[in-house]
């Protein structure tokens, strides 16, 4: 039993101290940095100036700052019900016995292999360029020389063009895990419901959906994680001057920690762990949501 003890120990201590160095030394050290006023992200910290919980109300003083949330909660929001719902409608389609369902899968799939640097630059070159973009010519081919002439990166339309090249590549990622969740329900319950009168829409709402209740809880969180830590996609769609309608928390976050005179006049590293800590707080909060609101019920299958 000793000897058991000393090898678990021997082999877990290694995981243990790894994540304690990369993980929770990193956190515990951001947390700390958001109460004080912080010079340059490598100081020491003997040269940190306690500010208290200055550097959280200075962040929600700051317009762009309150810009980037609503910006980062319309993408979640927006975002998140359009690429729930086409996600589900594919996972349904997919797992319903269609022929060359693995082909389908890899092309639904597909945009999430690529770089978001890639992908954004794909939208803005080649979908959205008003010159020889794909929107320009098809509309141009069909006569509709109004919607052919729209800017669709100019300053009224950037936020959601960006928001759907995002969400285009989302897609696939969720529809594997409704796959996967779908996969698991035995094909004896629709059976069942099928034989009792339930058409395919009853079914989905009966029997599909109330046993995804797991899968869409996890899926909830990694969306929310995803939403929270939207960079690339800010960068790639306003490449020269950042845009407010595209700036988001972690874009501010990154202009306050190097500095930026294009979006904050002075450096901040404790304003811009004071960013990461509330972040980290709203992905906690919508975990203890959502798991709160979706529960399983006890369901066995």
């Amino acid at each position: 039993m000793k000897r058991n003890r000393t090898m678990f120990i021997a082999f877990l201590a290694p995981a243990i101290i790894s994540y304690l160095i990369v993980f929770i030394y990193p956190t515990v050290r951001t947390l700390l940095m958001s109460f004080f006023h912080v010079d340059n992200i490598t100081a020491k910290m003997s040269t940190w100036t306690f500010t208290g919980m200055q550097n959280y109300f200075s962040i929600f003083e700051s317009e762009i700052f309150v810009r980037s949330f609503l910006n980062i909660l319309k993408i979640w929001a927006f975002g998140g019900i359009g690429i729930f719902v086409v996600a589900m409608l594919f996972a349904v389609l997919l797992t319903s016995g269609i022929k060359m369902k693995s082909f389908y899968r890899s092309i639904i799939y597909l945009p999430n292999v690529i770089s978001a640097v890639a992908m954004g630059t794909m939208w803005m070159q080649y979908v959205y360029s008003s010159k020889f973009g794909l929107l320009k010519t098809v509309f141009s081919f069909f006569g509709a020389e109004k919607l052919a002439a729209i800017q669709w990166t100019g300053p009224e339309l950037l936020f959601g063009s960006m928001l759907v090249a995002f969400s285009f590549g989302m897609i696939g990622y969720f529809m594997l895990i409704f796959m996967a969740g779908i996969d698991r329900i035995p094909v004896e319950l629709n059976e069942a419901a099928k034989i009792d009168g339930a058409d395919g829409v009853r079914r989905f709402f009966r029997v599909t959906l109330p046993l995804l209740k797991g899968v869409i809880r996890t899926n909830l969180v990694l969306w929310t994680i995803e939403a929270v830590g939207f960079f690339v996609w800010s960068q790639v769609f306003s490449p020269r001057t950042l845009e407010t309608a595209t700036i988001t928390p972690m874009v501010y976050m990154y202009q306050l920690l190097f500095g930026s005179e294009t979006v904050v006049t002075a450096r901040n590293v404790g304003g811009a762990a004071a960013v990461g800590v509330l972040m980290t707080v709203i992905v906690i909060v919508m975990f203890v949501a959502s798991t709160k609101l979706l529960k399983d019920d006890g369901l066995e299958f």
